[in-house]
């Protein structure tokens, strides 16, 4: 039985300002605070003696690959991400970054952000222009009525409003 797995696609290269320096702060977080402390500790476990039974050894190691496999996907993933700082021409219509909320069939509102796949984020409503959803969105205008399928079921959906907050014509 072999472990092959065929390549996932790439998402999106889009990312808003914001989630461009989180990701920023994390690479330098890794690369200049916990990479060093990590370093350290991994040389001083080593000069204990026998590497083979020394734990602390073996998990500082596993973590500075663990951190340097971090560290080379966020730098190669900032080189070809492309920031979106300003809103679309037409701002009557969902493309990325825009805030939309939407009216469910039994009349309750939920608000999504369409963000990239580096910035989903449930608990704030940001969710990736790849998923199901946010490929629904895509192209929308107000009181436009769409379907997700999904494990629950089908669930219908009204676009009721679209803003782009972040995003400002400069």
């Amino acid at each position: 039985m072999s472990r092959y797995r065929p390549p996932q696609k790439p998402g999106a290269k889009y990312i808003t300002k914001e989630g461009e320096n989180f990701l920023k702060k994390e690479l330098h977080r890794l690369w200049k605070v916990e990479r060093p402390q990590v370093t350290q500790s991994v040389s001083e476990a080593a000069a204990l003696g026998d590497r083979s039974e020394n734990a602390e050894y073996i998990y500082g190691k596993k973590r500075l690959r663990e951190i340097d496999s971090r560290v080379r996907y966020l730098s190669k993933r900032l080189e070809e991400i492309t920031v979106v700082s300003m809103p679309p021409e037409d701002q009557s219509r969902i493309y990325f970054g825009a805030y939309v909320t939407l009216e469910e069939e039994d009349g309750k509102k939920v608000r999504y952000r369409l963000v990239g796949p580096d910035e989903i984020d449930p608990q704030r409503g940001y969710i990736s222009i790849d998923s199901p959803m946010g490929k629904s969105l895509l192209g929308k205008s107000v009181d436009h009525d769409f379907a997700i399928k999904s494990l629950a079921g089908i669930k219908e959906y009204c676009i009721v409003q679209i803003e782009y907050l972040d995003l400002v014509n400069k």
